[in-house]
């Protein structure tokens, strides 16, 4: 190889190694093996030589083209290997670190109260009914043995809708969640064991009244069920749903019309701290009683082979006195503060008293 080559050869070997990235190492590379790199013009002279000293330059040249060719693409390749070495460390992650903190949801509170509900009856064996909210006036009241002069059934009280269903009987937005009780006793034989969750209307509105606002009732039939029956598993459930072993519970005597007998239910709490389970003092938490043997009769159950116990309670009272909200109205109005405040972490699990 001619001293001229040798030098080519040194200065491109030289000026790769400067070659720091990828575009500088392409700069050397074009520079000499490109279209008009030094290289390529040496080649084009060939012809201007003697047959014999053109077949020894030619073959010169042809040593020295590959031999760059091979440093370039040796440097190539180093090039890359350093700059995905660079990135690989710049975007390294230590997994040992903790995640960054991140804002999850939170399930509402009368969500969580209607899971604790169902975990606790679904303990004692009920099972969950649902149904529609617009009903006739028949299962919301009729059925219900709640005459047509009761005050219940006044527009005051009572959402109505225009127009009749199918049977021509009046609609109304659902008072309670009691025309679920008349749809599973028309559609199930007995025995029934069922707690029913879900929305209900009434034309009320402050701050411990909503126009809209969630009941649970429940409801059993079988045979040979007695008062007894009714006050343990109420008892129970206040029991567990607000974790206290003794909490006072006291029956009082009422009148429903699709209940007989009708009893309200109290719980022992202190009336000047708020504090339940002692005090003194009674608050009423729900209705309770015997089904009335006209109501098992509406549904088509003879009274004299079965009887049954029914009750109901406000889902957003039970809730506000287990967590100590003072207002009925932030349910309902969407505040992200109130939320984050009494909201709940959906991966937590319901847990059960130890009593259930």
């Amino acid at each position: 190889m001619t001293d001229d080559l040798s030098r080519l050869k040194a200065e491109t070997e030289a000026a790769l190694a400067a070659a720091t990235d990828l575009r500088a190492w392409d700069a050397v590379r074009v520079g000499v093996l490109g279209k008009n790199g030094r290289l390529t013009g040496l080649l084009k002279e060939l012809g201007k030589l003697a047959p014999d000293e053109r077949r020894e330059r030619g073959a010169a040249l042809n040593l020295l083209r590959d031999a760059l060719n091979g440093a370039v693409e040796a440097r190539k390749q180093a090039l890359e290997a350093a700059e995905m070495e660079a990135r690989l460390g710049r975007e390294r992650m230590d997994v040992t670190l903790p995640p960054r903190p991140r804002p999850t949801g939170l399930i509402h509170p009368i969500s969580r109260t209607m899971e604790e509900m169902a975990a606790i009856f679904g303990a004692m064996g009920f099972g969950i009914a649902e149904g529609p909210d617009v009903e006739d006036d028949w299962r919301n009241f009729g059925a219900l043995n709640i005459p047509a002069h009761h005050p219940a059934r006044q527009d005051m009280d009572t959402f109505y809708l225009p127009g009749t269903d199918d049977e021509g009987r009046q609609r109304v937005l659902r008072t309670h969640t009691s025309p679920v009780q008349v749809r599973t006793m028309l559609n199930q034989p007995p025995p029934i064991r069922v707690i029913v969750p879900g929305r209900t209307y009434r034309a009320d509105h402050d701050a411990t009244h909503s126009p809209m606002f969630h009941q649970v009732e429940g409801l059993v039939i079988d045979r040979d069920i007695t008062l007894g029956h009714l006050k343990g598993c109420l008892i129970d459930f206040l029991r567990a749903f607000f974790g206290i072993t003794n909490l006072p519970v006291r029956f009082r005597s009422s009148y429903f019309p699709f209940t007989e007998p009708s009893m309200e239910v109290d719980i022992g709490w202190n009336r000047k701290t708020g504090e339940l389970g002692g005090g003194g003092d009674w608050l009423e938490i729900l209705g309770s009683g015997m089904v009335h043997p006209k109501v098992l009769a509406n549904c088509g159950i003879d009274p004299r082979e079965w009887q049954g116990f029914a009750f109901g309670m406000g889902i957003e009272r039970v809730t506000m006195l287990k967590h100590g909200m003072p207002d009925l109205r932030p349910f309902y109005e969407s505040d992200i503060r109130w939320l984050r405040h009494y909201g709940f972490n959906p991966l937590a699990p319901v847990m059960l008293h130890e009593g259930v």
